[in-house]
């Protein structure tokens, strides 16, 4: 199916006769991932959950749209917390590089994006996303060329294409090179528009609702492309509309002796001097922390967003996620911008950020548990949605993924969380957000993947022929 509109549902969906992990635990420290059935029921009433329970769901009054789920396992719909959804048309750049080196050779080739660019890319990146179980990200756009026209814009509508939740980091940058730092200058803003354009997009885009598709944050890039004054000015403003903050934070060794050389502390020491540390705050990445940074981080109630494969392919290290998760501080998973991890899927970073964690920490770093944890219920906290998103609970949004396990990549493995954290990616049955379908049978509903694809290539071509970079 490529319907541009949701697919009619009745009033009540009921998904029965698979197994249900519900995630309903708010620490996966003590609980792990919490009530779980071996073969259970969820029943969605007008786009929320209405139950969960073991064996077969309740008779229901009137029309009811029912899914089997047979050698399935039902979990929350996954939440990224970290996305750069234009750089879809950027994959395969730079490959051997370093964070620095990467950043150096990409920004030119990023100068050249534009409203139709961002829109293509978008669509793209999250119908590839929607397809691996995720049903809300974290878009970070802080590229905002001086030809690029509305570029937002262009995410926004890409966003609406696909039908999955899209929470708007409206990033800026205002130190270029002639400032000392890596973009050019081509590409970055002066303080004062790039506190306009933010402003302008909260009341462009912001919705509050409880049932939200759409909501913008606040995302100044990174210390090394962004002025302490835009960086201040940035909370504040964000405080001022209660809308929630997100930048990148001690991701490489680089990094954090350009912070140390600069600003005479590490860079959550500086976040820390700036307001940046809070409840209403998450970072990307986190990898080179002190054990007193993590400590800061879970009493101030900090995010973290987890990206394990970008991490890995720019050789950038490993975030200590189980220190995180000891300290309080919200952990959740991201998939990064694709020119640094080119898989694209969220599903992938259950199973990247377990053997990661295991890799560096050691073999109990990280359950199968805690992997689907940060996945679902880590990220919606990191997004201030942990009230709406992330668990399978009576009240929430019926934001689910049903994932099926009935083939010879999963067959045997007796354990459906160890199933979908360790073996392969499973196809989804279905995935639904807000009750709605996004992907049946493994297809994207809303649009055909090879127009998507072909609509890529073609903007892959025209930014590559513009013969910068």
């Amino acid at each position: 199916m490529n319907e541009r509109t949701p697919v009619p549902s009745a009033r009540r969906t009921v998904v029965e006769g698979a197994a249900v992990v519900t995630v309903d635990a708010p620490d996966p420290n003590t609980s792990g991932t919490g009530t779980e059935y071996t073969e259970g029921h969820v029943v969605i009433e007008n786009g929320r959950i209405s139950a969960v329970g073991p064996g077969a769901a309740p008779e229901q009054p009137g029309p009811v749209r029912r899914i089997d789920g047979s050698g399935c396992l039902v979990t929350p719909g996954l939440v990224n917390t970290h996305h750069h959804l234009y750089q879809w048309a950027t994959r395969g750049y730079a490959v051997d590089a370093t964070l620095f080196g990467w950043l150096t050779e990409l920004y030119p080739v990023w100068a050249g994006i534009d409203e139709e660019l961002t829109g293509s890319a978008t669509a793209a990146g999250l119908g590839w996303t929607a397809l691996s179980g995720c049903t809300t990200v974290a878009d970070h756009h802080y590229v905002f060329p001086d030809t690029g026209g509305d570029v937002l814009g262009g995410v926004v509508a890409g966003a609406d294409r696909i039908g999955v939740r899209l929470h708007a980091v409206r990033g800026s940058m205002d130190r270029g090179q002639s400032a000392g730092g890596l973009p050019p200058d081509s590409a970055v803003e002066d303080t004062e528009s790039a506190l306009r354009g933010t402003e302008e997009a909260i009341r462009r885009f912001h919705d509050p609702s409880f049932d939200s598709r759409l909501r913008v944050a606040v995302g100044p890039c990174s210390p090394f492309s962004v002025s302490g004054e835009l960086m201040r000015s940035a909370a504040e403003l964000a405080r001022r509309h209660g809308v929630r903050l997100h930048t990148h934070l001690a991701e490489t060794s680089d990094e954090l002796r350009q912070c140390e050389r600069e600003f005479g502390c590490d860079p959550v020491e500086y976040a820390d001097r700036l307001g940046w540390l809070g409840e209403d705050v998450w970072l990307a990445h986190g990898v080179h922390l002190s054990e007193r940074n993590v400590a800061r981080l879970g009493e101030t109630g900090t995010g973290v967003a987890h990206c394990p494969s970008s991490n890995g392919r720019l050789g950038a290290g490993v975030a200590p996620v189980r220190p995180l998760l000891d300290a309080r501080a919200p952990v959740g998973l991201g998939v990064d911008g694709v020119a640094s991890n080119e898989s694209g899927r969220l599903g992938d970073e259950l199973r990247q950020a377990l053997l990661l964690g295991r890799a560096h920490y050691g073999p109990d770093a990280l359950s199968v548990r805690d992997a689907l944890w940060t996945g679902t219920r880590g990220g919606a906290r990191c997004l201030g949605r942990e009230g709406e998103l992330g668990s399978l609970e009576p009240g929430k949004l019926a934001d689910v993924a049903i994932w099926d396990l009935d083939g010879l990549g999963h067959a045997g493995i007796e354990d459906p969380v160890a199933a979908l954290a360790l073996g392969p990616l499973p196809r989804l049955r279905t995935l639904l957000c807000g009750g709605e379908t996004v992907v049946a049978d493994s297809r994207l509903v809303r649009e055909s993947e090879r127009e998507l694809t072909d609509e890529l290539r073609r903007a892959c071509s025209r930014i590559a022929a513009k013969g910068v970079g």
